[in-house]
């Protein structure tokens, strides 16, 4: 694999010239929506591939694949998580075998996955572990959008937003029906964004693209950088973040981010850290400027009668009053870091 090159290599005119980002939605919108499982923490993991195809502004058709990861190797987390195990795959095709297959579904197409901040990394680590080309295809994400388009949810996971916009969805981290719902809720969210094309999305909404191209990865940006958080003070002074770690296409990059509850699946300060490592806030209590709340397994002697904890409540508070702030269980907030 060559070295990457810059991210400002092409410009807005070079993609929707590349993937007919102009095409305007009155003449049918498609794309193709990708989900990945995987099989550790480790990115170049996958275990299970689900792609939906949308022509015309209706679902084509909907295939997923059981992937052989390196090793044949699980993490109990993960498994708990998808279900998936060492002896599912054991027979499965690598990712350098299957890819081929899958391939011809995604190149030089729009491509969208219900946060892109995990499945294009996961792809991108996966070509360059393998020293495999990268394709050819532009993304969006419909986890991102569901945000600025979709009204009254607490959560943004794939079953909250399908639940909010009535689409009918079962099978939660089984790559086909994931990638299927996927599909469903962005062309919701489509509808309505009130953007006539792509290019209209993009512009309404003040991001770009995501894009893969040979030796280029760009993960889908906001125009306007978010600089750390714009200033804001740090709460936990003693969390330093590594600025060789700082990831701009990270959901968390830029948003102040706080904990209640027991982690489950790590350490609070741990977690915390990693937030700091990717250009995202650690906070330690729920204010006005808090973007992301962290639920963890709460301690029913010091909860209210609600079941919720002091910075729940605020943040519930807080969101009713029309703050936009996101409430995610632990392992969402891993599952997006």
């Amino acid at each position: 694999m060559d070295i990457l090159l810059p991210k400002s290599t092409y410009s807005k005119p070079d993609d929707i010239q590349a993937f007919h980002l102009d095409r305007q939605f009155a003449d049918g919108i498609s794309f193709v929506a990708i989900d990945l499982e995987t099989a550790t923490q480790l990115r170049n993991s996958i275990c299970e591939i689900g792609i939906c195809v949308v022509e015309n502004g209706l679902v084509k058709e909907t295939k997923s694949w059981l992937v052989k990861p390196p090793h044949n190797f699980y993490d109990p987390f993960n498994t708990y998580i998808h279900g998936i195990s060492a002896e599912d795959t054991a027979n499965s095709p690598t990712f350098c075998e299957i890819w081929p297959t899958v391939l011809p579904y995604l190149d030089g197409k729009v491509v969208v996955a219900h946060n892109t901040a995990f499945d294009m990394y996961v792809l991108r680590d996966s070509f360059m572990e393998n020293s495999m080309a990268f394709p050819l295809f532009a993304f969006f994400c419909s986890y991102r959008l569901s945000r600025k388009t979709v009204t009254g949810c607490y959560s943004y996971s794939l079953p909250h937003v399908c639940r909010e916009l009535g689409i009918e969805f079962t099978n939660h981290h089984k790559a086909g029906a994931d990638a299927e719902g996927c599909a469903k809720v962005f062309l919701e969210c489509l509808k309505n964004s009130g953007a006539a094309s792509f290019e209209d999305l993009q512009e309404k909404f003040d991001f770009r693209c995501g894009r893969f191209s040979s030796s280029y990865f760009r993960p889908q940006l906001a125009n306007h950088r978010g600089g750390g958080g714009g200033g804001r003070k740090i709460c936990l002074k003693d969390i330093v973040g590594d600025p060789s770690k700082i990831d701009e296409g990270n959901y968390f990059y830029g948003k102040e981010v706080c904990f209640t509850g027991k982690c489950q699946f790590g350490v609070r300060k741990n977690l915390l850290q990693m937030v700091a490592d990717i250009g995202g806030i650690p906070a330690d209590s729920v204010t006005s400027h808090t973007d992301v709340l962290v639920v963890g397994q709460q301690d029913y002697r010091k909860v209210g009668d609600d079941g919720m904890s002091s910075k729940q409540e605020k943040a519930m508070k807080l969101k009713d009053k029309g703050q936009d702030i996101e409430i995610m269980s632990e392992s969402e907030f891993l599952s997006n870091i």
